[in-house]
């Protein structure tokens, strides 16, 4: 499955050039797992053959990060949050666990969009509590776009360094991802015994 979704990157790459780049981007960040660490280590291949430019990559990749995470604020802002209240009590979330969730967002919003947008799998669904907590959409968009610019421009320029071995650098990625899937389920866990022993 996952060469078939390597094939599939790959060729829409390099049939729609930076557009490519961009909408595959959109879609990773519309909260469907769509791996950047495939998309943009083959673009920085395509920089190493001089087909593509690495700021140019940087900026496609960017882009289209701000675009897709527009769906997933809006998913958080007009369907997160409502249901949540609604239906929140029957998965543990409390109306004032929301609160404290906009507060945290308040206060922290822009560093914590800043750097999800660097994080593996935290990246691709970053855009939902912004939207739920109704973050102020400039600035949403502002530390999404450096946070995914970063992140692109990185990723592009070790494939260029890497050049025909771009696909190895998933194997790296892979053991984050592990790595951030166990702290996320620790957490959820710690979240869920607070809240039965409450």
């Amino acid at each position: 499955m996952l060469a078939n979704i390597a094939s599939f990157i790959t060729h829409a790459i390099s049939g729609l050039g930076y557009l490519g780049v961009a909408g595959l981007m959109a879609v990773e960040s519309a909260c469907i797992p769509l791996p950047s660490e495939v998309i943009l280590p083959f673009s920085g291949y395509l920089v190493a053959t001089g087909r593509f430019s690495l700021w140019l990559v940087a900026l496609a990749g960017a882009t289209g990060s701000v675009v897709g995470s527009m769906v997933a604020y809006a998913l958080g802002a007009w369907g997160g949050r409502p249901l949540l209240e609604r239906y929140g009590s029957y998965v543990l979330v409390s109306t004032d666990d929301l609160d404290r969730a906009d507060r945290w967002f308040e206060r922290h919003g822009d560093l914590t969009i800043l750097v999800g947008r660097v994080l593996p799998v935290v990246r691709t669904y970053i855009g939902l509590p912004g939207g739920m907590t109704r973050m102020n959409l400039w600035r949403f968009n502002a530390y999404t776009f450096v946070g995914s610019f970063v992140w692109s421009l990185g990723l592009a320029w070790i494939g260029k360094l890497l050049g025909e071995h771009w696909h190895t650098i998933g194997g790296w990625f892979h053991r984050f991802d592990v790595a951030i899937v166990a702290l996320v389920v620790g957490a959820a866990g710690w979240y869920v015994y607070r809240h039965v022993r409450a």
